[in-house]
């Protein structure tokens, strides 16, 4: 059995910390190396660089879309097709792809952010998947350790680095 390991992050990328995207390009070669799938939104920006680092290291990638064909993807949403082996068309929209994508997964790396990854970040700990945040990359993953300190919540451990 693979692993099926998501990066999770912002789409668009201005606010994010520089070096951010090289970092999501290391953190998908690196799930390359290990022999396990690259799973992504199937978007721009973190994930997407992140399929191009697995791609580049001879790694699967495979995006789940919201949208609910190639030319909604495309046309519509505006995002990108290659560097992704395969692709499934949702049609359900963000929020829905959301919850699809972290439950596909074994675990998830967050890297920078905005609240569609808050959104990814709540499923995956109220599911109890693994997570990880890539430090020193900015956008809402830099807010996830305050906001669980603050939720009063127990759940699953997240794991905090800055390497990728």
């Amino acid at each position: 059995m693979k692993y099926k390991i998501c990066v999770s992050g912002a789409a668009k990328t201005g606010h994010c910390e520089e070096g951010a995207l090289e970092k999501a390009k290391q953190v998908g070669k690196e799930i390359a190396k290990q022999d396990a799938v690259l799973f992504t939104g199937a978007t721009t920006g973190v994930p997407y660089w992140a399929a191009i680092g697995a791609k580049e290291e001879g790694g699967m990638s495979i995006g789940i879309s919201p949208a609910n064909s190639e030319r909604e993807h495309v046309e519509e949403y505006e995002m990108p097709t290659d560097n992704f082996d395969l692709i499934m068309y949702t049609g359900f929209g963000y929020s829905a792809r959301n919850l699809l994508l972290m439950r596909a997964a074994h675990a998830v790396i967050f890297i920078c952010g905005r609240t569609g990854t808050l959104n990814e970040f709540t499923i995956c700990y109220e599911d109890g998947r693994l997570g990880g945040v890539l430090e020193g990359t900015g956008g809402t993953s830099a807010m996830i350790k305050e906001i669980l300190e603050r939720s009063n919540k127990e759940g699953p451990e997240v794991i905090y680095d800055s390497d990728p």
